[in-house]
């Protein structure tokens, strides 16, 4: 269920025209933003296509995201579980099997939809940018749609299109393929960013009698 790629309130100048506003501006707009983040929470619902199995999986829950590879995700459905990192180590908590997946956080949320904040404040960095579709640069929300391809592919992010809010330059969705075209489609809502979210939000303690099964992150 881990898809994280991403992850808020700053309105900018209203005068700017949506339409007309070339992709370099669009880049370093969103760039700007997320580069001035320190956190964020949000509302997300989730849908996991698994192409093979031609399977449809809803979820929905919280994120939180802090600067420092720090992030909280909170699924409520389809079944509750919990994906913690602290920026050096990493937790899955899955109630239903009382068992906990532990890894090393850099190892497993390697490259940049590791870290949401930092990926988006670098978009020229790790990614080749172009409007998905150049001729209508807006889809029917008004939302700038951005195909993103990591200049360094890997097997979990072959390619992410994002859908960019341009009164403040933040994603609200965003559908993430991997090299196999399993695609996870991520929508947010009731976004606060910069909210001194608190460092304990990102440390995970194991439940009491919990089973413990170290990741393997090759």
């Amino acid at each position: 269920m881990l898809a994280v790629l991403l992850a808020v309130a700053l309105l900018l100048s209203p005068r700017v025209a949506v339409a007309d506003s070339a992709l370099d501006d669009v880049i370093g707009r969103i760039e700007d933003r997320y580069a001035k983040l320190e956190d964020l929470k949000a509302a997300f619902q989730q849908t996991s296509f698994n192409k093979s199995l031609n399977q449809t999986i809803p979820a929905d829950g919280t994120v939180y995201l802090k600067k420092g590879g720090k992030m909280r995700w909170e699924y409520r459905a389809p079944s509750p579980q919990q994906i913690v990192s602290d920026g050096r180590s990493i937790w899955i908590y899955t109630p239903e099997l009382n068992q906990v997946n532990v890894g090393e956080a850099p190892k497993v949320l390697a490259g940049p939809a590791g870290s949401f904040l930092a990926g988006l404040g670098k978009l020229r960095t790790y990614f080749t940018v172009r409007f998905l579709d150049p001729a209508q640069k807006v889809n029917a929300e008004g939302h700038y749609v951005l195909d993103l391809r990591p200049r360094k592919p890997e097997p979990t992010l072959a390619r992410l299109v994002v859908e960019v809010d341009p009164r403040e330059w933040l994603v609200r969705g965003a559908e993430v393929y991997d090299q196999f075209d399993n695609t996870v489609r991520m929508r947010f809502t009731k976004i606060a960013a910069n909210g001194g979210l608190p460092d304990r939000l990102f440390a995970f303690v194991p439940p009491k009698g919990a089973a413990t099964v170290p990741m393997d992150a090759r």
